[in-house]
């Protein structure tokens, strides 16, 4: 049987269950789709704490953190630092923020509850084995600055995956990934000497989702949209929010076989 993700242990379990709640902030959020925490390990074992902004529609689905095209691309990025299982993905918020609304995303992620709430997540994240963390984009930044946990550990600020300047995101990929190749102690069965970001972004530098990453009982293909990135019309996820959006519809598409 393969490898699936039995949710959070404790402290963990009580941390997300506490999480503040996010109705006065309703109008800037998918609120009704719920939360989502985290995609890795939380065991402890993490070398790598990623941070991303905020779950969206493959996430909702996966229950997991950065699992559709977003969460590949990061997935490349921490293969090329030779991981395959010791890194642990947060957020800077548990709800899928409305891209829209980033200037009330700014004035949100300074909360005091939520501030003190997320606090205390990486806190409980940060172990001994800890290495690094990479912060991917603005608001995953913003989160990790006003973290005092973070005294003493390397910091990697990247643009986010979905960057729409794709030579400020590979250039700032590659200078991180060598930085941190210098850093992180690789898994045994990873590969760090793989061949570092390119001119352009390419297929090869996205990397499927583990199965052990995810919840079981999700379909074998979740977390791998490489057969819709050659699909005509393409499209970079299998799920995805309708045009216009009436903030409660999901649309997941498989491949077909």
């Amino acid at each position: 049987m393969a490898e699936f993700d039995p949710g959070p242990p404790q402290p963990f379990h009580d941390l997300f269950d506490a999480c503040p709640d996010y109705a006065p902030f309703r109008d800037h959020f998918w609120f009704d789709w719920g939360p989502v925490f985290y995609r890795g390990r939380l065991d402890g074992s993490a070398r790598v704490l990623c941070v991303a902004s905020d779950p969206g529609p493959s996430e909702r689905i996966a229950g997991r953190t950065l699992v559709g095209d977003a969460g590949q691309r990061v997935q490349g990025f921490l293969t090329r630092l030779g991981l395959t299982r010791s890194y642990l993905c947060l957020n800077a918020f548990s709800y899928a923020l409305i891209p829209s609304h980033g200037s009330a995303a700014a004035r949100i992620i300074r909360d005091p509850d939520q501030t003190t709430w997320r606090n205390e997540v990486f806190d409980a994240a940060r172990t001994r084995d800890l290495q690094a963390v990479i912060a991917f984009g603005r608001l995953a930044q913003k989160a990790v600055e006003l973290w005092p946990g973070r005294a003493g550990l390397v910091i990697a600020n990247v643009a986010h995956p979905s960057s729409r300047n794709p030579t400020v995101l590979l250039d700032g990929w590659r200078e991180q990934v060598a930085i941190l190749r210098a850093v992180v102690t690789p898994d045994a069965d990873g590969q760090s000497g793989l061949p570092n970001y390119g001119a352009t972004f390419e297929e090869t530098d996205y990397a499927a989702i583990p199965a052990r990453d995810l919840p079981f009982g999700m379909p074998a293909w979740m977390g791998d949209d490489a057969w819709g990135r050659v699909a005509l019309p393409r499209h970079n996820n299998s799920v995805f929010r309708p045009s216009p959006d009436d903030r409660h519809t999901l649309t997941w598409i498989a491949p077909t076989t």
